[in-house]
């Protein structure tokens, strides 16, 4: 009998747990959805924001700007370098922030003259256990991103980039390649790259700038900049809940499976049981009888 009740115990448990596993995936899909329809509902904005960038930039090509500043001048060995990072702020989400640690790991190799930024709980713990330095420590968490906290992340990084401090800008996050497919991306934020921006168009004639295309792209840049940060963030974001919807969902599963196998060993061992007590009934009687 102890056997049977360790088994139904054991059972009880596997069950307690299943009911957490399932509840967290649909937590996450409802918190996936919510993301992706906050950033559905801002990119009309963005979009025409880009595409006034490429009418400038095609209007007036020789426009200097300092959003677009190369500094080829400086030695590749020399380049100040900063990367922000994008993980989560726990984990039970598979391989997730795995995978965009050892892409930042890559990435930080190839050059020596580093500045790290962490968004992220365990990123911030990871990098913190390996003794390396993080410059900028953005106290910021992952959860629930927003155009408050991307434009205080923007502004950070292109005031570092305007001071000299940084020569180039990167973030490395998790980009939901398709709907069921998250990978870990490498962007480049700074500079930007004209002919990224810039589509070309037939019948184009120099246009006239009030006060200057400089001073417009000053105002437009930093909002795209702004526009480029949330869209990673909740780029991350889904790909975080998708990844916990996927490990939670193969947590169900295994457990699905484990009180089959429980219930198995159970009804074997209750049949033993009752096995047993018929024999030690039985040998009474004969005893008895005899």
């Amino acid at each position: 009998m102890a056997t049977m009740n360790k088994i139904q115990s054991r059972m009880k448990s596997v069950k307690d747990i299943m009911k957490i596993t399932n509840a967290m995936y649909l937590i996450s899909s409802s918190k996936m959805k919510k993301a992706r329809k906050s950033l559905v509902a801002t990119e009309p904005y963005f979009d025409k924001l880009l595409s006034t960038i490429n009418d400038i930039l095609l209007r007036a090509p020789h426009m200097h700007q300092i959003f677009f500043e190369r500094r080829e001048e400086i030695p590749y060995a020399k380049r100040k370098r900063g990367y922000l990072v994008v993980t989560a702020d726990k984990g039970l989400a598979g391989a997730y922030n795995h995978n965009v640690i050892r892409l930042a790991e890559e990435e930080m190799k190839k050059g020596t003259n580093n500045y790290l930024f962490v968004i992220g709980q365990v990123g911030r713990h990871y990098f913190f256990r390996k003794n390396v330095m993080i410059d900028g420590e953005f106290l910021y968490t992952a959860q629930n991103p927003t155009l408050y906290r991307a434009r205080e992340i923007a502004e950070s990084l292109i005031h570092l980039f305007k001071e000299k401090q940084l020569d180039e800008v990167y973030v490395i996050y998790t980009d939901m390649v398709t709907p069921m497919k998250p990978e870990p991306k490498v962007l480049r934020v700074l500079p930007l790259e004209r002919k990224k921006l810039e589509r070309r168009a037939h019948n184009i004639h120099h246009a006239h700038f009030y006060p200057s295309p400089e001073q417009v792209m000053d105002g437009l840049v930093p909002n795209y900049i702004k526009g480029l940060i949330f869209g990673v963030l909740i780029e991350a974001y889904c790909s975080e809940q998708y990844s916990r919807m996927v490990a939670m969902e193969a947590a169900t599963n295994s457990a699905k499976d484990m009180i089959k196998e429980l219930k198995l060993l159970y009804n074997r061992a209750r049949q033993s049981a009752i096995t047993q007590e018929i024999s030690e009934i039985v040998s009474g009687a004969s005893g008895l009888k005899h």
